[in-house]
């Protein structure tokens, strides 16, 4: 196969992953931002985590609540959760960096939204115990079944599966949800 019908394979699998979570997405996506501007209203924070790509998902988010994504508004109060060493002490436990950040930072009526290729992060994970030790409201976006993250949310937690198996469809899918989500809280606060 010439490399020019591979990279075309690649923007249809894109596009076919992208149609197929517009039709499953669209009600948890919506569930979360609501939570999420109600969250902000109330004078609350989102904090948000996601080891390696995952994180970079966390990263974008809070960089367009604290600026925009689209309309001016005033910033809004959202926190990106270090997930390098430079955020632990010496002989830390890497796995509880975001836990720590969690509970140092997170109080009552605030959210995590936690991003999770499959799953499976062990610091995600960890991160989503100590946001429910402190009662906060988790968003979970994670790929396939959610994994170990799916199980342990609570019926308040909004669980976003991301109709992908492959890395590059679920941060494909990942990022377009991020924007989803902004949109949502734009449209929460300034109307259509």
């Amino acid at each position: 196969m010439p490399l020019t019908q591979r990279i075309h394979d690649q923007f249809q699998a894109s596009i076919q992953i992208l149609a197929d979570a517009s039709d499953t997405l669209t009600e948890p996506l919506g569930v979360a931002a609501r939570a999420m501007t109600d969250c902000l209203l109330a004078e609350g924070k989102i904090l948000a985590c996601g080891v390696g790509p995952s994180g970079l998902a966390g990263q974008h988010l809070a960089a367009i609540l604290a600026d925009r994504l689209e309309k001016d508004r005033p910033g809004l109060a959202c926190v990106a959760l270090r997930g390098d060493g430079a955020a632990m002490v010496d002989d830390a436990d890497p796995a509880l960096g975001f836990a720590r950040q969690v509970s140092a930072l997170g109080h009552p009526g605030d959210i995590l939204v936690a991003f999770s290729a499959y799953g499976q992060a062990r610091a995600v994970v960890e991160a989503i115990r100590a946001a429910q030790d402190r009662d906060m409201r988790v968003v979970a976006l994670a790929g396939g079944d959610g994994g170990m993250v799916a199980e342990i949310l609570s019926e308040n937690d909004v669980l976003i599966c991301l109709p992908a198996e492959s890395a590059p469809r679920i941060h494909e899918i990942t990022l377009v949800a991020v924007h989803c989500l902004c949109d949502g809280i734009d449209y929460f606060l300034l109307g259509a």
